[in-house]
């Protein structure tokens, strides 16, 4: 029996990170004859972001489960002479279509259509070098900025496939050996319940008409709840425009198993059964099929649900099969034919030009984009850096706020990831 960890090849968790942007230089110039040559540190280049793409080519997350995390290239540091550090290189991850992105239960996007891309990572600045701070009354800055820290997060993604036509049915209805006899897919085929655990697709061709199908995993009784892994199994057909109800015409009670997939399709999600479906009645090379054949047929046309009968193992009826399905997908409104609509990917984070104060483990924490962002880009070991700093923080009212807080001298605050012991000399 395959390993139980093809399940997982529509869910991942991963962690993604941009590049840190590079530092700027602390430097000046030093030719001869300019005994007192001014700054020329160059600026830190930015980093890399991390994108995450829609690629027809990959199919599963398989790649997930040997790697999960994915950095992207830092940037390069500034240098004397003016010289800038080099970009980072953004990380594209590489996704199958159909690929929901959350981050802390947040849809980030839905990444629907080949080539379509989200940032998931964005790049840290680079920091300036001494040049940018030179003035009129400070013609020597001993001050560099360093980079700005990227943007990291773990991400949930959960796959949805892409397909025209859905493949459902009991298990060991055929639909994997059908999916083979009508497309190039080569998906794993064995005599055994749960045969396939992940979502297989393929092309199949009808009179010069191209359409995806998708064949998923077979259904049991309590798939809805989760059952058999049914409910990660039942999401793949939410996208589908056509259901193909895979049939075992040989079996004990073929009209039981169709009713037992259709109710399970509805307490998963009413709206499947109003998509258009066709049953394909599997294993017409067998005995106990032909036999059937006549009840069911007539069954389903009292019911007006078009019906084929086929064999995958020899190939009978596939092509009035493809022909039927062709029918129907060209008869859908337009509305139903087109892909489905994308979220629209990845809204940035306004700039919070606020910030909050609480109290943490008895020290008092600061929280705010702007506020984050200028002690992470100071160098602490250098005191004009540092009076710089103060200069900045004074300016933004964040002192004035942490009296008002009630800090007094020797308490900690924090401020991103730096801790520095508060001062009366901070007023």
């Amino acid at each position: 029996m395959p390993d139980e960890k093809e399940a997982l090849l529509d869910e991942a968790r991963i962690y993604v990170k941009g590049g840190d942007g590079g530092n700027g230089a602390l430097s000046f110039r030093r030719e001869k004859y300019v005994p007192f040559g001014g700054p020329d540190g160059g600026d830190g280049g930015p980093g890399g972001s991390v994108l995450l793409c829609a690629d027809p080519g990959v199919a599963t997350f398989r790649e997930f489960q040997y790697r999960r995390h994915f950095k992207a290239e830092r940037g390069g540091h500034g240098g004397g002479k003016n010289k800038h550090g080099k970009k980072g290189e953004d990380l594209v991850v590489k996704v199958p279509p159909g690929t929901l992105v959350r981050s802390d239960g947040e849809l980030l996007a839905d990444l629907t259509r080949a080539g379509e891309c989200v940032v998931v990572a964005q790049r840290g600045r680079g920091g300036r070098g001494n040049a940018h701070f030179a003035s009129p009354t400070n013609r020597a800055p001993r001050v560099a900025e360093k980079g700005e820290p990227s943007e990291e997060r773990w991400l949930e993604l959960e796959l949805k496939s892409i397909a025209d036509v859905g493949m459902v049915g009991y298990p060991n209805a055929g639909k994997s050996s059908l999916l083979a006899a009508i497309t190039a897919a080569r998906p794993k085929i064995g005599d055994y319940p749960f045969t396939t655990l992940a979502p297989n697709l393929g092309v199949a061709r009808a009179a010069e008409v191209e359409f995806v199908v998708a064949d998923i995993p077979g259904l049991i009784a309590g798939a809805h709840r989760g059952v058999g892994l049914g409910h990660r199994f039942l999401r793949h057909i939410q996208r589908a425009k056509v259901l193909l109800h895979v049939l075992d015409a040989a079996s004990a009670d073929p009209l039981g198993d169709y009713e037992r997939v259709r109710e399970e399709l509805r307490l998963f999600d009413p709206a499947l059964l109003d998509k258009p479906h066709l049953v394909a009645a599997n294993k017409l090379d067998l005995p106990a099929a032909q036999a059937r054949w006549p009840e069911l047929r007539a069954t389903f046309q009292r019911r007006g649900v078009p019906a084929v009968p086929v064999s995958a193992a020899t190939g009978e009826g596939l092509d009035a099969l493809l022909a039927e399905l062709s029918r129907i997908l060209a008869s859908l409104p337009p509305e139903q034919a087109a892909p489905p609509p994308s979220v629209k990917v990845y809204r940035l984070e306004p700039e919070q030009v606020g910030w909050t104060i609480e109290r943490e483990d008895g020290a008092f924490r600061v929280r705010g984009r702007q506020v984050e962002r200028a002690v992470a880009m100071t160098d602490l070991e250098n005191a004009e850096a540092l009076e710089r700093l103060q200069r900045t923080l004074g300016r933004m009212g964040v002192f004035k706020a942490l009296e008002e807080a009630g800090v007094e001298a020797g308490d900690t605050v924090r401020i991103g990831k730096a801790e520095l012991e508060w001062s009366e000399d901070l007023r």
